[in-house]
């Protein structure tokens, strides 16, 4: 690829949104011919400083697809994104390996700092339910325009990407298209969720215990120390509407989670609220963590109670915690030289429930300083998957009465200089008026099938209050 173009506005003070979209369409104009004799892929990125702006709220009201948002935990990185200037896709059957290895190659010929947005299916090699249709094996956009906010400071992009003997001028125009349509005029009524009519389970909760009890058995007989148990909820709404209205609605604002949605299609989306880092690289260094073992604080003492002190001294939780440390360290040994895994077991209080965490820090050897080397180690989680890992991923397709999809998938952006993932759990799919939430639970040796059902109920506790709030 041609070396990119960065061209940044440079203004006194940030701009309003109206004022700032107008001189971004004039940068654009001014500065895009050099694109045209373009023999390699070219990159030019605009950008401009805009006063203080809401990205869900502005990303609500605008009219362009697909449509994505990305906010870490910490909340210092947000991003919202409409439009494609260039996507990196793959919808082919087969091991998750294989989707690794593509989008490396193909991040391979992208510039090393750009930030592409989206996801990977948790297990390719299993067919996806119709309510999938619209996700692929992965995909991830470098949007059109973008609204971000770093470190406290707002800021309106565009992408403007030439390929090779393409029509450059087409591809302006469709910019140029793109930012006159945007709208400035960012509205603060978020209209509420209409009723449910109708709810159900897969599998319900008979089928559950009795898939449950069949683990447990297997456990007796060696045949596997951990399993991930996933259930899907299914809503049914008694009409369409937009699925970003359960992150604008979300009133857990200062709870330590991701905030993910994904939006390839009108009213069709993918979104998660989930506290689990899969990672994040910056050249050779990794931050991972393990995260198993949870504990709600409405089961003890009716919700007085302290569920990190709970958790911390709960056999089983400390037993099953333990089970995802030394695997993540085992499974790092290959690719890393130096790893830090934290000895103290800490607990990470959200909302409603608290999971035991330990924090790990490793070094990549230099033969696996790539994002696909480590998708393959850490992919899936124990959290998410189970121990060993092959056996747990062949008894989840037996057991479970639906495709994963990208539940539980790597969620995040990627460059080639640096990523960083969640696991996209506490997660939902939404097709039209139906929204398929999705949840799950550890199975370990002396795992209770009851409280494992109450478990998923309070995981995806904090996606139904959203469906009863009243205005």
């Amino acid at each position: 690829m041609n070396k990119p173009t960065d061209i940044i506005e440079q203004v006194s003070e940030p701009l309003p949104l109206k004022k700032a979209v107008s001189t971004l369409q004039k940068m654009v104009l001014d500065h895009a011919n050099a694109a045209e004799s373009a023999s390699e892929p070219y990159l030019q990125t605009f950008s401009i400083a805009v006063s203080p702006t809401d990205p869900l709220l502005w990303l609500h009201n605008q009219d362009l697809y697909p449509k994505f948002f990305w906010s870490n935990r910490q909340k210092d990185d947000l991003v919202a994104g409409i439009g494609t200037a260039d996507i990196i896709e793959y919808d082919k059957t087969g091991p998750n390996n294989v989707s690794f290895d593509i989008l490396q190659r193909e991040l391979c010929k992208k510039d090393p700092d750009t930030r592409y947005f989206g996801g990977f299916c948790f297990n390719n090699e299993q067919k996806q339910d119709e309510q999938w249709r619209a996700f692929k094996s992965f995909m991830f956009v470098l949007p059109s325009i973008q609204l971000s906010v770093a470190d406290g400071m707002h800021t309106l992009s565009c992408h403007l990407m030439i390929e090779p003997g393409e029509n450059s001028t087409t591809r302006l125009r469709r910019l140029l298209d793109a930012i006159k349509n945007i709208k400035s005029s960012v509205s603060r009524d978020i209209p509420p969720l209409p009723e449910i009519y109708s709810r159900s389970f897969s599998p319900d909760k008979h089928q559950w215990i009795a898939t449950c009890n069949q683990i447990l058995q297997r456990f007796q007989e060696g045949f596997m120390g951990k399993i991930i148990l996933a259930r899907q909820t299914l809503l049914e709404f008694k009409s369409d509407f937009s699925p970003l209205l359960f992150l604008l609605r979300y009133p857990f604002s200062e709870s330590s989670t991701y905030r993910y949605y994904f939006e390839p299609e009108k009213n069709t989306a993918f979104f998660s609220f989930t506290p689990e880092r899969l990672y994040h690289r910056k050249n050779n260094e990794l931050l991972t963590e393990a995260l198993a073992g949870t504990c709600s604080r409405e089961t003890i003492d009716n919700g007085n109670g302290d569920a990190c002190e709970q958790l911390l001294n709960s056999e089983k939780d400390i037993r099953e915690h333990k089970f995802v440390k030394d695997t993540i360290v085992k499974e790092l040994k290959p690719i890393c030289n130096d790893i830090d895994m934290e000895e103290r077991v800490r607990a990470l209080q959200l909302n409603r429930l608290a999971h035991l965490y330990t924090q790990c820090r490793a070094e990549l050897k230099p033969e696996a300083s790539n994002d696909s080397s480590v998708l393959k180690t850490l992919h899936p989680t124990p959290a998410v998957g189970g121990v060993p890992k092959t056996k747990a991923l062949e008894q989840i397709i037996q057991l479970e009465p639906f495709s994963r999809g990208w539940y539980a998938g790597p969620v995040g952006w990627i460059s080639r200089n640096s990523a960083e993932f969640a696991v996209g759990i506490r997660s939902a799919v939404a097709r039209e008026n139906k929204f398929y939430l999705y949840s799950g639970a550890g199975l370990v040796r002396g795992s209770n099938p009851e409280s494992e059902w109450e478990e998923v109920d309070h995981k995806i506790a904090d996606i139904l209050a959203i469906t009863r709030q009243k205005s």
